[in-house]
């Protein structure tokens, strides 16, 4: 079977460039579950005739994002580590990303 490692690099590289950073899936990974007992409860007050059950499921529903978001916020984490951008900001990232890619000025054959 081949391995999807490079694919799994690819979605995380390409995450990081779009400006995603660690902490922000972190983030959606604590508000996930803060909306996961908001839906709990939102769920037990405006359905009160579908009973407890329902509202676990929407519970757990919205409970089960949680770890996709701090797997993704690891993943990332671990792509800055390697990519020497932990610490820089995400204009920072998107100037070294600029300069990276930028082509270097064609000489005019009127300079030579």
């Amino acid at each position: 079977m081949p391995s999807t490692e490079p694919e799994r690099v690819m979605i995380i590289k390409s995450m990081h460039d779009m400006g995603i950073r660690s902490e922000h899936a972190y983030l959606a990974g604590m508000a996930s579950i803060g909306l996961s007992v908001a839906a709990w409860a939102t769920s037990l007050r405006v359905e009160p005739g579908l009973g407890l059950d329902r509202a676990d499921r929407w519970g757990l529903f919205v409970g089960e994002w949680a770890p996709t978001f701090f797997g993704l916020g690891l993943a990332l984490s671990h792509y800055e580590q390697q990519d020497g951008t932990l610490n820089a900001t995400v204009h920072e990232i998107r100037e070294q990303h600029k300069a990276a890619t930028a082509q270097p000025p064609v000489a005019d054959a009127g300079n030579l």
